[in-house]
């Protein structure tokens, strides 16, 4: 899915949302990995950054490089992969269409198994649907110990922290549609709004109020 931010100056906090981005900003393409915590990107004079969201077990796929190693991180993306001179040419002109040639193209490269794509797109519709970690790893037929090197492999994590950020998530799409968020943190199956609390300090650094303020 393709994205575009124009960033007012100042600071603007990243959450955790279980996906790894491609993404094109000030003439560079860069690769966001996993976020564990919440990110604090900086303007002083604002700006547009255009990405593409990764579905799950792509970006293991396309950089063969476990997740777990690019956690918390910002890289140049030629720093992991070899950039197309023509995709760079095009992103001046026209971002989105360079995000996707140039996915398309590493895309072709790595010519990904269809069946491990397939494997972490079932873990991670398990951990949306907030599945603990042993359903989750019988869902699947792996030993709990191996369903969390799979997940650190190709999510940055294990399955019990890539459940609680797609909950966070959840509580936080149910509240800025309207939806009270006492409300919203019993429907995501929170004990109270003390629980939510600690969780949303935990992964974003504020309380949930003020991240739907």
């Amino acid at each position: 899915m393709l994205w575009r931010v124009e960033a007012a100056p100042g600071d603007m906090r990243i959450l955790p949302d279980g996906v790894m981005d491609l993404m094109w900003s000030e003439d560079r393409f860069l690769f966001a990995g996993a976020d564990t915590t919440a990110m604090i990107s900086s303007s002083k004079n604002g700006g547009v950054t255009w990405g593409l969201k990764l579905a799950p077990g792509m970006a293991y796929a396309l950089l063969g490089v476990p997740a777990r190693e690019l956690a918390d991180q910002r890289f140049d993306l030629s720093d992991l992969v070899a950039v197309p001179a023509p995709v760079i040419d095009t992103a001046l002109a026209d971002p989105a269409a360079a995000l996707e040639h140039l996915f398309v193209t590493l895309r072709e490269r790595a010519a990904p198994e269809r069946s491990a794509l397939r494997r972490a797109a079932s873990l991670d519709r398990a951990a949306r649907a907030g599945l603990s970690v042993s359903d989750i790893a019988d869902l699947h037929g792996l030993p709990e110990r191996t369903l969390r090197r799979v997940c650190d492999k190709v999510f940055g994590y294990g399955p019990k922290t890539l459940a609680s950020i797609h909950r966070l998530q959840y509580v936080l799409r149910l509240a800025r549609s309207g939806t009270p968020l006492g409300e919203a943190s019993a429907m995501a199956g929170y004990v109270d709004q003390s629980h939510l609390n600690r969780h949303a300090r935990r992964l974003a650094g504020v309380t949930p109020g003020e991240l739907v303020a």
